[in-house]
């Protein structure tokens, strides 16, 4: 696979460019060979756990539930 794949060909194929991006590659997305977008692995250190729902109700809360509550 190279780095550079059109927008067509990622949205027929997105699941090979998925499992090929959680190995570590990047490619930057191209329409008639003008750059859209860069895909790249997420750092882990880049989120953070603000809110876990699945301890408020084991398998998480409805959104309209917790928009209530709000």
């Amino acid at each position: 696979m190279k780095n550079i794949v059109g927008l067509k060909e990622l949205r027929q194929n997105t699941a090979k460019y998925v499992r090929a991006v959680a190995s570590g590659k990047s490619f930057v997305v191209v329409k008639q060979t003008r750059p859209l977008f860069r895909i790249t692995p997420l750092d882990e250190g880049q989120w953070e756990e603000v809110v876990d729902f699945t301890r408020i109700k084991k398998g998480g809360i409805d959104i309209h539930d917790l928009l209530q509550r709000l």
